[in-house]
């Protein structure tokens, strides 16, 4: 933290990471689902009755390290949401140091992945038990995502040099066109999930737990809706052009646009092939980078003093 008040690159750093492993573990958690190894811990919080670890007797073959691996990662997300608290703590006390006012929502902002790994993994334990129920299976990515929209706003404000009122960049029409195109992401990230959940990937080898949705339908209806994202996004870059806004902020939109069309290139292509375990894994690797990029839009556009 400088005597400005923004956070040092070692504290934003802490920051940062957070935010790269909750999006990795939805990845990881991709690949436990398209590979059909969601229960091959079939208990929990043990993996097998009696362990924690695989067993030689499980019959769940390799699903069972798959699993395994992805709750793993479970003790890095904590390890990490703690030394986000910490750096908080220090950051609280060098502005103490320095007689600067004290940012008090960098501290609540930094609770956030500690508190949603812990939801998490007491959902990831619902939806084990459950047999890998949809609606359980959904509501564990989007709250995925709800943390990851977190960890972004920590990011953005740990780069603000203080919490003074916002100071707008561009025209209040643009702010507004901007976050209708964030709720529209959000629109095609829950029809994403309901796609996923009645397609062919249910989750395990044997578990046949899907929606009851026509995924044929599902798929028009979200490919409808991220092409209304895409025209919004456009029309936002014109208008930014147009204004002459500052390069921060058309560079932001640039760079949604560039992970969008990326995205939606990958989502055809897993269509047309019969949504293939690679192309999966792709898609949904795709789709949290464009969540965190979108969700950084807001911040690109308004600076504090």
């Amino acid at each position: 933290m400088t005597e400005t008040g923004r956070c040092t690159p070692a504290v934003r750093g802490v920051f940062i990471a957070n935010l790269v492993a909750q999006m990795a573990i939805v990845v990881t958690g991709a690949v436990v689902r398209v590979t059909g190894s969601g229960l091959g811990c079939p208990t929990w919080p043990e993996c097998v009755e009696g362990s924690y670890t695989p067993t030689a007797r499980q019959e769940e073959e390799w699903h069972k390290y798959v699993e395994f691996g992805n709750r793993l990662l479970t003790f890095a997300l904590v390890i990490l949401a703690i030394a986000a608290i910490v750096a908080a703590i220090i950051d609280h006390r060098r502005r103490s140091r320095l007689s600067l006012p004290p940012r008090r929502t960098i501290f609540v902002l930094a609770a956030i992945p500690f508190i949603g790994t812990f939801a998490q993994a007491a959902l990831g334990g619902v939806t084990v038990l459950t047999g890998l129920h949809p609606a359980t299976v959904s509501a564990h990515f989007l709250l995925s995502m709800a943390i990851i929209a977190a960890c972004v706003v920590l990011v953005a404000r740990s780069a603000d040099l203080g919490d003074n009122p916002a100071v707008m960049l561009v025209r209040r029409e643009l702010r507004l066109l901007t976050w209708g195109i964030v709720a529209i992401a959000g629109l095609v990230v829950v029809l994403g999930v309901l796609v996923t959940g009645s397609g062919p990937h249910s989750g395990d080898a044997q578990s046949e737990n899907r929606f009851s949705f026509d995924p044929r339908t599902l798929s028009w209806l979200h490919a409808d809706v991220v092409l209304l994202f895409l025209g919004l996004l456009a029309a936002l870059l014109l208008a930014l052009r147009l204004t002459d806004a500052p390069s921060r902020c058309r560079r932001a939109a640039w760079i949604v646009a560039a992970v969008s069309v990326s995205q939606g290139v990958i989502g055809y292509v897993q269509y047309f092939t019969g949504l293939p375990v690679v192309a999966v894994i792709a898609h949904v690797t795709g789709a949290v980078c464009v969540w965190a990029a979108v969700l950084f839009l807001p911040f690109s556009q308004r600076t504090r003093t």
